[in-house]
């Protein structure tokens, strides 16, 4: 098993920096993070800097990048008035073992980005947003990805995230996630997928709130409602959460503190059910109440949604003997009523 970790408090990461960094830290050592976090650091320090690898001479060569999605949100709302400075917005991740992949090629002489596919622009505004802070060249970005845009898998927040380290692989440095934050709140609100592990994270102000650990093995049965949801335009129009629902995500959060770095899969998909429950007023799912009798039915973990997108899902636990049987029997539950359901397993330690 893993070594997990868990914050003490919902302070924000300014707060706490050495313990977050530490704890961050560790987690990125990990082989299934290592990869995708070698070329940010974590730390409390200044967003513009950037430091060189080792104090070395910038250097150029092409480069690859990940960054995974999330499964909607475990958990997204709003936490008492007061209890966060900035904005009371928050989420926790969902990380999913589906991928965005970004390889930056510089171009001497210019510092304008060209990216592809060219609706990308998100990612072009960044990328050249970072080149020049880094007073580097821009170049030719290539962009795919394995997660569907506008569903709530966090595919914009991936793109953004692979470029970053693209980039900065590219140029052989070390670019604090501080900055990749301040260029990504820039942009448009972000899902916290440039941390390792499930993180709770405020959207709107691109701010870490802690670090919770690592999410333990399940399986998402996922059903996409159709059309899209655009990121900014949805964070535009939603309103404000009263203070007995602000109250219920609080303990919420502080419930999916305990329940994460434990593995208490009961507790977790308990936790994915009670936010799905709350948002429906605000982002109605249409198949959210065939979806939690098919999760009732099976004696699956939950329901889980993509708050701010068209995904719905029932949670099982992959490491459960009658996994096999359970799997199979959620998919005829939902096939009814939706028979394209796609299976998106977690990002674990």
């Amino acid at each position: 098993m893993p070594t997990q970790y868990s914050a003490s408090s919902i302070e924000p990461a300014e707060g706490r920096a050495s313990s977050t960094t530490r704890e961050l830290t560790e987690a990125a050592v990990d082989e299934v993070w290592r990869p995708q976090m070698y070329h940010q650091t974590f730390d409390g320090a200044d967003a513009t800097e950037i430091v060189g690898e080792d104090g070395q001479q910038l250097r150029i060569c092409c480069s690859d990048a990940l960054c995974c999605g999330t499964f909607g949100e475990l958990l997204q709302g709003q936490l008492p008035i007061g209890s966060l400075p900035r904005d009371s917005h928050f989420l926790v991740t969902m990380p999913i073992a589906l991928f965005a992949r970004a390889h930056f090629m510089p171009v001497a002489g210019t510092q304008s980005v060209t990216v592809c596919p060219s609706h990308k622009v998100k990612a072009k505004q960044l990328a050249e947003n970072l080149v020049i802070a880094l007073g580097a060249s821009g170049g030719i970005l290539l962009l795919q990805s394995e997660l569907p845009e506008g569903k709530g898998l966090a595919s914009s927040s991936a793109d953004l995230v692979a470029t970053a380290r693209s980039i900065a692989c590219c140029f052989k440095r070390r670019v604090r996630t501080s900055l990749i934050e301040k260029l990504m709140a820039e942009i448009e609100p972000s899902d916290g997928v440039m941390y390792p592990g499930v993180v709770a994270y405020q959207q709107r102000a691109c701010n870490l709130l802690s670090f919770i650990g690592q999410m333990p093995p399940l399986a998402i049965v996922g059903i996409d409602e159709g059309g899209t949801v655009d990121t900014v335009d949805y964070d535009q129009r939603r309103g404000e959460t009263s203070a007995t629902h602000r109250a219920e995500y609080h303990e919420l959060l502080h419930r999916a503190r305990i329940a994460i770095p434990r593995g208490d899969t009961a507790t977790i998909g308990k936790i994915a059910t009670a936010s799905a429950r709350l948002h429906q007023e605000r982002a109605p799912k249409k198949h959210l109440n065939s979806m939690l009798k098919a999760s009732e039915a099976t004696d699956a973990l939950g329901v889980i949604v993509a708050h701010s997108g068209t995904m719905i899902g029932i949670l099982l636990d992959r490491m459960a003997a009658d996994f096999p049987l359970k799997l199979r029997s959620v998919l005829a539950h939902v096939s009814p009523f939706d028979n394209s359901a796609n299976i998106y397993l977690t990002m674990t330690g």
